[in-house]
């Protein structure tokens, strides 16, 4: 019994980390902070709570389907351990060497569907995660993969209902500064992606 409970809590961990750092909720602060600061707080939280719910259904969506059309063109785990590897360590690279500051904050807006974009996707669940998603569902339980991506949504809510008070916490420079650190980590774990799909192409 304990060690089943071991082994959940092993793989839920495996799960959720590279989704948080590929969600980067923290360094997205001052994107949802620009785009609605001519928002009431109860405007904001329901464009929050609609964000959530549209990178939900996202995500859940194209884990079935992409599993779906893998098995139907023979696409193995270790082909796409490595195309995924290569695509977020690219997006990882474009997050480091980004620049911030004022010329990269969006203009305000008061506009109800930006729950479902920019905010639901790409901010909250873009290619990172569902590059994410589908590798790990190759090497974990597709259970397993759902609860760590609801976790992480609902971490993001959390981040997100608390964006003012993070961000005068925090500061634009320790903003941009967990953006970046949050690049390195999925750069690393995308090479990580890439060696193990390489190991897989070795062995079989």
């Amino acid at each position: 019994m304990l060690e089943a409970l071991v082994w959940t809590v092993q793989q839920l961990l495996l799960g959720f980390i590279p989704l948080f750092v590929a969600m980067d909720s923290v360094g997205t602060l001052p994107f949802l902070l620009g785009l609605t600061k001519e928002m009431s707080p109860g405007e904001r939280a329901r464009l929050i709570r609609l964000a959530i719910f549209t990178g939900l259904g996202i995500g859940l969506g194209f884990l079935a389907v992409g599993q779906t059309v893998f098995a139907l063109l023979g696409i193995t785990s270790a082909s796409f351990l490595v195309a995924g590897g290569v695509i977020l360590f690219i997006l990882a690279a474009g997050e480091i060497l980004r620049g911030g500051g004022p010329a990269s904050e969006p203009r305000p807006r008061r506009d109800e569907y930006m729950g479902v974009a920019p905010l639901g996707t790409p901010l909250v669940v873009g290619p990172a995660v569902l590059a994410t998603l589908l590798v790990l569902v190759q090497r974990h339980p597709v259970v397993i993969v759902v609860v760590a991506f609801a976790l992480n949504l609902a971490l993001t809510w959390f981040i997100f209902t608390q964006a003012s008070r993070i961000a005068r916490a925090l500061g634009q420079a320790g903003l941009l500064a967990v953006a970046k650190v949050a690049g390195l980590l999925l750069a690393a774990i995308a090479v990580d992606m890439v060696r193990r799909g390489i190991m897989a192409f070795l062995a079989s």
